[in-house]
């Protein structure tokens, strides 16, 4: 193992010996902060609750932000404590994403920030893995109106080692369905509100992916039930049905249309309310960071088949895209991990785009 990797390895252990669940998020910015008083400017470090841009928000070089949620979902019961075993680090959020964040701020420690030929600022924030409005970014954006000048943004979510671009958007929409009770031994006498819902939900099970490509990358589109409920008792006909649909689409696809085809699909069959909208993420193939970051560190790029911050920035008129050292397959699992030799890949290709970025 490298000098770098071991030293990666030892800053995410650190990170995720803090523990930072949704909500509790406090000790951790209490600690960036105290990292960033202590090689920043008073002046170049700005806190709005529990999140964090380090750095210089006014420059004349084209701004770069490297981009980190503070946050993890709650702790799993069987979750070992956070340990180096062999070459992986293990702790909630090792993968997503304090690795990512231990890479940050080693950047941010190693390179002649006045010398790159961009400004490199970093934002650290909480409530990531929350709901859409809830999320830090939003204040911290309204707080620090600087941010909407960003020339590019790296989002260091999880990627395997891929630049992902863009993202899929997402909606949550509650499906009710409607019936009349009655007894269970009699059920003519009534009208089973699970029955009705029934052909709804033989429809999504034959539902095929829809492909969509936008701007040279492939996205799926895809409606999955997550959660159901009826019923009162076993011995009645039940009178309502409650369903949980997740919509995820394709970039280029508005939040307006995207409501659209979930009507489409209930066609009148439940009343629909919708909650949590997200936005898909625009795919910033024409930006020259974006072309310059391809160029100089060889990373393939792919499309991003989940929801992240990308959709948030690019709201904003903020162009960005998600790169980061942890593994996807290990996100929101028990005894999360991340490998430690992605740690440093993740380091040198960062560092190399960032003195190559001019």
């Amino acid at each position: 193992m490298s000098s770098l990797a071991a030293r990666l390895a030892q800053s995410t252990l650190a990170l995720c010996r803090i523990p930072s669940p949704i909500g509790h998020e406090g000790p951790l910015a209490d600690e960036v902060e105290r990292w960033a008083l202590e090689r920043f400017r008073r002046e170049e470090v700005h806190r709005v609750g529990h999140s964090l841009v380090v750095g210089r928000l006014e420059d004349a070089r084209p701004t770069v932000a490297l981009v980190g949620h503070l946050d993890t979902v709650p702790a799993h019961p069987n979750d070992g404590p956070p340990r180096l075993e062999g070459e992986r680090v293990f702790g909630l959020g090792a993968s997503d994403m304090k690795g990512g964040l231990a890479v940050m701020m080693a950047l941010a420690e190693d390179l002649p920030l006045s010398e790159l030929p961009v400004n490199l600022v970093l934002i650290l924030y909480e409530r990531e893995e929350g709901p859409y409005l809830e999320s830090g970014l939003g204040p911290l954006f309204e707080k620090q109106r600087a941010l909407r000048r960003v020339s590019f943004g790296i989002a260091m979510e999880p990627t395997d080692g891929l630049v992902q671009v863009g993202c899929v958007g997402t909606l949550h929409a509650l499906l009710k369905f409607t019936g009349r009770s009655a007894h269970s031994a009699r059920p003519w006498q009534g009208e089973n509100a699970i029955h009705k819902a029934g052909p709804l939900l033989a429809e999504l099970l034959a539902r095929p992916r829809v492909e969509v490509v936008h701007a040279g990358f492939s996205f799926f589109e895809v409606m999955s039930v997550t959660l159901a409920h009826g019923g009162r008792a076993r011995n009645v006909v039940p009178d309502t049905m409650e369903l949980s649909l997740n919509y995820r689409f394709a970039p280029g696809k508005s939040l307006e249309l995207a409501q659209e085809d979930v009507r489409a699909l209930v066609a009148g069959r439940a009343e629909v309310t919708f909650t949590d909208l997200s936005p898909s993420g625009r795919v910033c193939a024409d930006n020259p960071l974006y072309q310059r970051l391809l160029a100089v560190t060889g990373l393939p790029a792919a499309s991003k088949q989940a929801w992240t911050d990308v959709a948030r920035f690019g709201e904003w008129g903020v162009d960005a895209v998600n790169y980061g050292p942890g593994e996807t397959a290990q996100a929101h699992q028990a005894n999360e991990s991340a490998p430690i030799p992605a740690l440093a890949v993740a380091y040198e290709k960062l560092a190399a785009f960032l003195r190559g970025a001019g």
